[in-house]
């Protein structure tokens, strides 16, 4: 039997994560929470937990953000169930995904610090 590539967990997973994207979006403008978007969900083998990473368009707002997510997790599970078709939603955690303000801190570093053209370091090699 061949294998199947999409485990049911990634197929849940992208499922859950478009669903929670429009529920975090309505839930933005409602509750007047910072702007966040859903960056990725990453479901347990046994579909009990579902972790959602969000990120904030303002990093220093983003622990209002989360908590507010989390005060609306049952909320969230209650509309999920009416829209998906599974016998048990999974639990939602909301964690806050810090890789985007992680590579925007990198690359601001890399500009502030640009690393000579390698024509000058041969230039440089051959005087000493």
């Amino acid at each position: 039997m061949p294998s199947r590539d999409f485990k049911r967990t990634d197929r849940v997973g992208a499922e859950l994560r478009r669903e929670i994207g429009l529920l975090v979006h309505a839930a933005v403008r409602e509750h007047a929470l910072p702007s966040v978007s859903v960056s990725d969900v990453e479901v347990t083998r046994d579909l009990d937990w579902a972790t959602i990473w969000v990120t904030a368009l303002m990093p220093e707002k983003s622990a209002e953000a989360v908590k507010g997510l989390k005060l609306l997790a049952p909320e969230f599970r209650r509309a999920l169930s009416r829209s998906m078709r599974l016998r048990r939603v999974p639990e939602l955690r909301f964690k806050y995904d810090d890789s985007v303000d992680r590579g925007e801190r990198i690359e601001s570093l890399l500009r502030a610090n640009p690393l000579p053209p390698a024509d000058e370091e041969t230039d440089q090699a051959d005087e000493a």
